[in-house]
């Protein structure tokens, strides 16, 4: 089927209320649109839609008598009006007069939407004079930037022409000036969204920043300006050479191609280019049938072309701003000889600056001397993309005087202030460094990173150059360090190479803490320097797995962190480093609770290595200092110190290790006042949002009694907050003590009163359930089910007393309430639980003994990972291996 032969269809149609008929000829549209994707040029298709579309609008207008209404006129507008419809894009029409329309045209106007609507076609219509027209273009930049590219299809070409000029005209709704004005600072907005940033996993193939409105924005100021309707003209305005506009219709091109794919296998208009579409989409664009290689292929050949993009819109809209704004150079000042300052902007004073690779790294350095740089003129970034490219031929890493550079500027005091951002925008450091160039728009296939591996590296060395600042007022800690630390280049090294190596067989710190060795000899570091170096790479995820995934309050587990860390600048840097790699890693990631996690054992490994790493020495201090606090505390209430200290007899020491003093103080407080007036079989239950580490505190105390756990955590998924750690203890003479560390699933803190009484109010009343009865209301989300995470339990020694497990999972609803099933059905007690959600992933921790009060014995770990299993194969979307 062809183009041709559809609108020869359309010209056979005779009568409006044959809809089976004219259905069927859209169908079939949509059919020659998926058949023809691979076999013609994506423009061909882009364009031959439209045209269907207006052969078809333009009969349908005719059969309804509409076409010879004298002062009507049927128009698209938009992506329409411009001749380009995707598959399912909208088709926005305008129909307008001169005049208010009569009874009878109305019926037949309002008759053929109708019709649109019910061949199925997504139409999006307004019905307007002239005047009104003009008005709401007046008041509405959306509306008018859709008549910019307003186009007529059918009607009185005099009734279009007046409403053209009317609103597009010199000197009528909105002046170029006003009109540019609107659109940069709407392009602005729009990139914020994005968080100024193209390199997001699920982009918007539509809105991203570097994506087609993009390059719409373009066209729409040059239209309005120049009345140029093709971008040829912007060559011979000068704003463009002619590459440059090749260039940028060969990523429109690429774009569009995604784009279509994406229609085609949504069935819909979608622009998200969601996990859901990724592996079809990659499929249709010829990237092969293995999905995780095809989508990477397509997602780097995605962020690439959206790179070039932004630069190009770049150029352009910045010379825009001086021609259609009037401006003037307000500031020029000389730098050096080849470069110069103006209005804030660096700009080159000859056509060859970059005559070589040092000649860019010289650049930068230039810039990060120049502390009121603020950007790059249009001049500037059009010699050093050509530059870039005329480089091409082998990395910069093999010329010395190119290394002896780059240490340099890793050295400056302000290079990663402004400088770093134009290395990674340009790509420079791309064409330094082979194995940077390697995770260069590399996706990362979970939830847990928002970013391209590239991207969340030039944000985590952002964070760690905001430490720096003396505006850091936000991390304290982060600041004393590194303003303590006479090396910080050693620092931005280990950040730029932490996870350099990913994407190759094998763990990436390993292999990346050997790239980075190799990079220190290269670059002449010191020995020392470098094992230090190399060090933190090979350890970039130590501090945050323990924080997290270990019981920090276990002197063992300190120990082993102490040993491993060896020294108070190892702690230092590695401390340093984790908190940026956490931040940049998504922004909704971070939160109190991970601070103050991350907070206490650096605090804790400082004492003990200060102790030369004696952590009983340091557990007893501190179970002492907190005990005392915590007495001075309740010296104030009217409690006795006789059953104070029968309370505390019942509590092991690491309790008194575990929580603050102001804690164990409100938990006494709580209790004694309990046992005076509880019923037989009544648990308290409270919860307290101001005293624990950056959550909400659920304490749990009264009569031992099965599921307990399993129960509690039903109940908190099926309110839509999060467990993310938990203390499971039973006191000496055999009553629970939970003390349980909650926070809204998006984990952001539990607020308000009624909020926090009515968790309790759930708890209590689960807790009165017979058996097993639980609900579990949370729902998977839509992009929980596209991601394959397999079951992983594994088990290590913690104590004699006690075994570790750890949980692999989909984050599925009800995970919790199974797994603490799966314990009391091998007659286990939980000691301890950290709960943490990893993106998609639960990677929980659970301290567990057996009946006897021991750690698990070979047999009891088979008998439970079945248990475990067999649990969570009955949860849907749980991948059972």
């Amino acid at each position: 089927m062809k183009l041709k032969s559809l609108c020869e269809e359309v010209a056979n149609i005779t009568a409006v209320d044959d809809i089976k008929s004219i259905k069927a000829l859209v169908a079939r549209s949509y059919e020659w649109l998926e058949t023809s994707f691979t076999l013609q040029p994506i423009d061909e298709l882009v364009t031959g839609r439209a045209v269907f579309i207006d052969t078809l609008l333009q009969r349908l207008w005719s059969l309804y008598d509409l076409a010879n209404i004298k002062g009507l006129a049927l128009c698209a507008v938009g992506g329409y009006g411009r001749g380009h419809l995707q598959p399912y894009s909208d088709i926005d029409l305008l129909i307008v007069s001169k005049k208010a329309l009569k009874r009878d045209v109305q019926e037949k106007v309002g008759q053929f939407i109708t019709l649109l609507w019910d061949i199925k076609l997504d139409v999006g219509q307004s019905v307007r004079t002239i005047k009104e027209t003009v008005k709401l273009a007046k008041d509405d930049i959306s509306i008018a930037t859709n008549l910019v590219e307003s186009r007529m299809l059918s009607g009185c070409d005099q009734t279009f022409v007046e409403m053209w000029h009317a609103v597009n005209g010199k000197d009528t709704c909105w002046t170029s000036k006003a009109f540019f004005t609107a659109k940069y600072e709407e392009q602005k907005a729009r990139h914020a969204k994005f968080n100024g940033t193209s390199y997001n996993l699920e982009p918007n193939i539509k809105e991203n920043p570097g994506c087609l409105r993009d390059i719409q924005s373009i066209g729409w100021v040059a239209k309005k300006h120049f009345k140029e309707y093709d971008g040829k003209g912007l060559v011979g305005h000068g704003y463009f050479t002619k590459d440059e506009l090749d260039e940028l219709v060969e990523c429109r091109m690429a774009l569009w191609r995604i784009r279509f794919a994406l229609h085609l296998v949504a069935g819909r208009s979608e622009n998200r280019l969601l996990f859901d579409y990724q592996p079809e989409v990659a499929a249709m664009l010829g990237y092969g049938e293995d999905s995780k290689t095809a989508v990477e292929k397509m997602m780097r050949a995605f962020f690439r072309t959206v790179r070039r993009i932004s630069e190009l819109n770049q150029m352009l809209l910045q010379r825009f701003r001086y021609d259609m704004l009037n401006q003037t150079i307000q500031s020029r000042r000389a730098i050096n000889d080849s470069f110069c300052l103006l209005d804030g902007n660096i700009s080159p004073t000859h056509n060859n600056v970059f005559e070589s690779p040092e000649d860019i790294l010289s650049f930068l350095k230039l810039i990060a001397d120049t502390r009121d740089v603020q950007g790059l003129d249009t001049n500037c970034i059009r010699q050093l993309r050509n530059a870039r490219r005329r480089f091409q031929a082998a990395y910069y890493v093999e010329r010395a005087e190119c290394r002896r550079l780059i240490m340099e500027l890793f050295k400056h005091p302000h290079f990663f202030d402004f400088a770093w951002n134009i290395m990674h925008q340009y790509g420079i450091l791309q064409s330094y460094l082979p194995e940077w160039d390697h995770i260069v728009g590399m996706m990362q296939f979970d939830l847990f990173h928002a970013y391209t591996v590239d991207e969340h590296t030039h944000r985590l060395v952002k964070h760690v150059n905001h430490y720096f600042q003396p505006d850091n007022t936000d991390f304290p800690r982060c600041g004393r360090i590194v303003r303590n630390f006479d090396k910080p280049e050693l620092i931005y090294i280990a950040a730029i190479f932490h996870d350099i190596a990913k994407g190759r067989n094998g763990d990436h710190s390993t292999l990346g803490a050997k790239d980075v060795a190799i990079f220190c000899e290269a670059h002449d570091i010191h020995k020392s320097d470098a094992e230090l170096i190399a060090w933190l790479v090979e350890n970039h995820l130590l501090m945050s797995v323990v924080a997290q995934r270990r019981d920090i309050y276990d002197p063992d587990v300190v120990n082993d962190f102490a040993t491993a860390v060896r020294s108070h600048t190892h702690l230092n840097l590695l401390y340093i480093l984790t908190l940026a790699d956490i931040r940049a890693t998504n922004d909704n990631l971070w939160n109190d609770w991970k601070a103050s996690l991350l907070k206490e054992l650096y605090s804790m490994t400082q004492k003990a290595l200060d102790n030369g790493l004696q952590c009983g020495v340091t557990m007893r201090d501190r179970v002492d200092s907190h005990k005392s606090k915590a007495l001075e505390l309740l010296a104030t209430t009217a409690l006795d110190a006789e059953r104070i200290e029968t309370l505390w007899s019942r509590f092991e020491d690491d309790y008194f290790a575990r929580f603050k003093p102001e804690q164990i103080s409100w938990h006494t407080q709580e209790i004694l006042a309990f046992e005076n007036q509880h019923e037989p079989g009544e648990m308290l239950i409270k919860t307290n949002n101001d005293l624990a580490k950056g959550g909400t505190e659920l304490l749990l105390y009264g009569d031992d009694r099965p599921a307990l756990f399993a129960q509690i955590a039903s109940v908190l998924d099926s309110r839509n907050c999060s467990i993310h750690d938990a203390h499971i203890a039973v006191t000496r003479d055999d009553h629970v003590f939970d003390s349980i560390l909650i926070l809204e699933n998006d984990g952001s803190r539990i607020e308000g009163e009624s909020r926090l009484r009515s968790i309790e109010k759930a708890i209590a009343e689960q807790l009165l359930k017979p058996g097993r009865q639980h609900n579990n209301t949370r729902k998977l989300s839509r992009q929980h089910k596209h991601l394959d995470v397999p079951v992983k339990v594994r088990f290590y020694s913690s104590q004699d007393d006690a075994t570790l497990i750890e949980l692999e999972a989909l984050d599925a609803p009800g995970i919790l309430a199974k797994v603490g099933h799966a314990f009391v059905d091998c007659n286990l007690t939980l000691k301890l639980a950290k709960i943490a959600t990893i993106g998609e992933r639960a990677e929980d921790v659970f301290i567990v003994s057996n009946e006897h009060g021991k750690a698990l014995t070979q047999e009891e770990q088979t008998t439970l990972k079945k248990r475990i299993l067999f649990k969570l194969d009955q949860l849907e979307d749980i991948n059972i291996p």
